[in-house]
């Protein structure tokens, strides 16, 4: 690059000296000037007022989730893998009394009890987010009640299911026997093992006592 006699009298001009390598510089530097306006200081207190800000703002985002985006969520999915054994059931049923699978049909009766499914899901499921159902009643007793509950719907169902299975005809079964089958199975899971032991005790010996029969498919 060829520099213009006005450039190479400019940089003669300019005296050349080494770098002060002394351990205390002899001019005030950047670090010098920030330490002494506090701005390190300063700094640091934005930066803990923002990390409280944030942590705040934090907390309430997870508790405003816990308490509705969490609980709808989880009842979304128990109601919709219950509306998809509603509709296993409603087809194995026609499927046993050698009834024309009508599809349409099928698919509205598994909306409809999706419905049914998520009102009682949200309601009664013990969600980690809302452990009390019912308004008053200490915590203490909230999830007896519940088990009660869980244990009344599971032997009522699977009772039920077995006598309307014997001596209701196949349009009764046929139609009852989906939203029975889908409410037993549920009750069931919801149970505490004791529980769960002794409501199918219940139920095989409403099914020995009563003299019913596993009906053969035709």
């Amino acid at each position: 690059m060829v520099r213009t006699r006005k450039e190479k009298k400019a940089a003669n001009e300019i005296k050349l000296s080494h770098p002060d390598r002394t351990a205390v510089p002899s001019e005030n530097t950047l670090l010098k000037l920030a330490q002494d306006r506090n701005l390190f200081e300063e700094a640091e207190r934005k930066k803990r007022k923002n990390a409280k800000d944030n942590d705040s703002d934090s907390d309430d985002g997870d508790d405003l989730l816990s308490s509705t985006a969490d609980r709808v969520l989880e009842t979304m999915l128990l109601s919709i893998s219950l509306s998809m054994l509603h509709f296993t059931l409603d087809v194995l049923v026609q499927h046993q009394y050698a009834i024309s699978i009508i599809w349409p049909q099928i698919f509205v009766r598994s909306v409809q009890a999706s419905v049914v499914f998520f009102l009682l899901v949200y309601v009664l499921h013990p969600h980690v987010s809302a452990p009390s159902f019912v308004p008053g009643l200490p915590v203490r007793f909230q999830s007896t009640l519940r088990q009660l509950i869980f244990l009344t719907a599971s032997v009522v169902s699977g009772c039920y299911l077995i006598h309307i299975s014997n001596k209701y005809s196949y349009l009764a079964v046929m139609k009852q026997s989906p939203p029975l089958g889908c409410i037993w199975i549920w009750s069931v899971i919801e149970l505490d093992l004791p529980y769960a032991v002794l409501s199918l005790a219940c139920t095989g010996g409403f099914f020995y006592q009563g003299g019913y029969t596993i009906k053969q498919p035709y």
